[in-house]
């Protein structure tokens, strides 16, 4: 379990589900929140995957959501809905699959910066670790590219945010986390204003994966 002063990350419980549609809606204004059928959902396929950061009183300020995929299964061009099966995580597959996939995760917008953020993250890279998985993958959605669409492309946008020319309130966050940047997709979160749409798919890669054993028939 990991601690920063009273802070503590754990797995979800269905008695968070409120509090995380809450904050939701503040993260996301514009967007839908999760629902109670989407997030019930993925407590029953894969608990272990969905945690949050809870305050000294169990309140929740921040939530990550992940599954496993078979990367094979997909196109690396794929929407977020193509990856979390309309958000609802039904094919999560841990049984061939060995990337975990990020779908989710954010802090309570008033307690940002306080290390909260990078909670989330090492909680997320030990689970990696445990459960012996090659990456983490996840879509960076490009939260700033909106301030500068009437002048840059997604391309150029993402180029400049890789070499710290620009600074993307996600994109720069998750590079300074040790991920690193495959490919621009266009058309991820289709509704997103912020992003218009683009994200760059991330990857961390598991330092310590050991090669699954082979089975004997």
């Amino acid at each position: 379990m990991t601690k920063i002063s009273e802070y503590t990350v754990r797995q979800v419980r269905s008695s968070d589900f409120s509090r995380i549609a809450e904050l939701t809606k503040k993260v996301y204004p514009q967007s839908e929140p999760w629902t109670q059928a989407q997030l019930a959902s993925h407590l029953e396929v894969f608990p272990e995957g969905q945690m949050v950061v809870v305050d000294s009183k169990d309140e929740v300020v921040g939530y990550c959501a992940s599954l496993i995929v078979d990367w094979e299964d997909y196109e690396s061009g794929d929407s977020w809905r193509d990856f979390t099966d309309n958000g609802m995580f039904t094919n999560h597959d841990p049984v061939n699959g060995r990337t975990l996939y990020g779908a989710e995760i954010f802090i309570d917008p008033d307690l940002q910066g306080q290390g909260l953020g990078k909670m989330l993250y090492a909680a997320r890279q030990e689970l990696a670790q445990r459960l012996n998985l090659v990456r983490i993958r996840a879509g960076a959605r490009l939260a700033g590219y909106g301030r500068y669409a009437d002048r840059l492309s997604p391309e150029e946008y993402l180029k400049k945010v890789v070499s710290g020319e620009l600074s993307d309130p996600t994109l720069s966050f998750q590079l300074r986390w040790g991920f690193k940047v495959l490919r621009l997709v266009k058309g991820y979160l289709r509704q997103d204003p912020e992003s218009l749409g683009n994200a760059a798919v991330i990857e961390w890669l598991n330092p310590s994966v050991q090669p699954r054993p082979q089975s004997i028939v």
